[in-house]
């Protein structure tokens, strides 16, 4: 037993699952990209196993090929989050917009408003864009680096100005007196930077946590001070236990930096488990899932990671021994080693990349017990504060996540038993804050 315990999120990504061949599954509703009764029940389904937070992640571009795959992202994050509102009660609702394409005052209205209408459960992932394919959607092109990263702490900061442009005892409703609102406590904030700028003020009171939580999953040392300043959760993508050690430590350095408590920041590191009654069931799933993806393309991608050339043509062969002798890992991509690790235990090239070893977040395949180790592992070794899961299809990985993995997780004092309270803020463990944060002694780097 442990009196730490995690932090867990479910990601949202497009409509089936977070592998591509998802719409593919078994039992998969072919209609869930666009049918928000099907977002409701995973997010009920979260909810039921006091996950503390759902996040969708957004891009707003089309960036994948429609002919095999479904998009990676949603039709619409926030009337997503919306609708979810209204059909949950405790669980979290995050997701991304991004600081360099949306204006300040858009930002601060939408989220207040998701995160009044949820009764204080909205959270703000802001993150600055970084696909020139998505700048074309606003008719622009991708800002110097440090010009994005210039903006974003602009923005952020006349957000949460905007956010607290109400006392938090304006809100009257004196119907005897006559007074909606007492008028002297919603006064314009008047903020001008270099890149933004706002008057307010919103026309939104505060919600019950006060404003929304704030989240950050750029990486990088632009990134690490953007987080160290405004995150209370931070969206890492660590591919090895050592990398995410060092990631979670940077963070909480430039937490303190900032003059915040690191204790009040939690990393969620990205995860995506294949949950089945076996390893073997597992991987045939995985194979499955696999089949829309291109392997003659990721074959040859597994042969530069291992420094071998590869082929399709051995897509069903294991390596040969003379090819073992000669493989060594990358030390350009810590996927590298364990993806040599899997390719010596005798595996063929298409089994090795059904395990998952050149996606973005480590994979576990395998059974409920091999996804909670995996977790355990990493969490016991202060390698994250907790995870966002991506499970690979939602109409069978949510539940089974909830009613498979969680129960685990509890039995082995990882995880808590119900909602410390009602709003995000309480079940994140962030510090309590209204409008601009006080203790960020430092200006603004420039």
């Amino acid at each position: 037993m442990t009196s730490r315990q995690m932090v867990l999120g479910m990601q949202f990504s497009g409509g089936y699952g977070a592998a591509p061949g998802a719409w593919r599954l078994p039992g998969a509703n072919l209609n869930s990209y666009t049918d928000m009764d099907q977002f409701v029940r995973y997010a009920q389904a979260a909810e039921r196993g006091k996950i503390q937070l759902l996040f969708i992640a957004d891009t707003p571009v089309l960036d994948v090929d429609l002919d095999h795959h479904a998009p990676h992202h949603m039709i619409d994050p926030l009337l997503i989050l919306t609708v979810l509102a209204r059909e949950t009660e405790r669980i979290g609702l995050v997701t991304t917009a991004s600081t360099t394409f949306t204006e300040p005052y858009n930002l601060a209205r939408q989220f207040k408003a998701l995160d009044v209408i949820s009764r204080g459960r909205a959270g703000w992932n802001a993150v600055t864009t970084s696909d020139p394919a998505a700048a074309a959607n606003f008719g622009a092109t991708i800002p110097p680096r440090a010009e994005k990263y210039e903006r974003a702490h602009e923005v952020i900061q006349i957000v949460q100005g905007l956010w607290g442009s109400w006392e938090k005892d304006a809100w009257l409703l004196d119907v005897a007196g006559k007074r909606f609102a007492d008028i002297d406590k919603i006064q314009p904030v008047n903020l001008q930077g270099k890149h933004a700028a706002s008057r307010g003020p919103l026309p939104i009171p505060p919600s019950e946590q006060g404003q929304p939580v704030i989240f950050q999953a750029g990486g990088g040392g632009y990134g690490l001070e953007l987080a160290g300043r405004y995150a209370s959760g931070v969206y890492a993508n660590p591919y090895t236990i050592e990398d995410a050690q060092a990631q979670r430590q940077a963070l909480r350095d430039a937490v303190k930096r900032a003059g915040r408590d690191p204790d009040e920041v939690k990393m969620l590191a990205g995860f995506m488990p294949t949950i089945a009654p076996s390893r073997q069931a597992a991987l045939e799933r995985r194979r499955f899932l696999d089949e829309v993806v291109d392997l003659k393309q990721r074959v040859r991608y597994l042969g530069a990671m291992i420094g071998l050339p590869l082929g399709p043509g051995q897509l069903d062969e294991p390596l040969t021994a003379d090819q073992l002798a000669d493989a060594m890992p990358s030390p350009h991509d810590p996927r590298s080693a364990r993806a040599l690790e899997v390719a010596r235990e005798g595996w063929t090239l298409r089994d090795v990349l059904a395990h998952g070893v050149i996606d973005y977040h480590p994979v576990v395949a395998g059974t409920a017990a091999d996804v909670a180790d995996h977790m355990q592992h990493w969490f016991e070794a202060e390698a994250c504060d907790g995870f966002s899961v991506a499970v690979d299809g939602y109409h069978d990985g949510f539940d089974a996540f909830v009613d498979q993995v969680v129960p685990i997780l509890r039995e082995r004092g990882l995880f808590h038993d119900d909602y410390e309270g009602p709003t995000l803020r309480e079940n994140l463990g962030a510090h309590e804050q209204y409008g601009l944060d006080p203790r960020l002694t430092k200006p603004t780097p420039s």
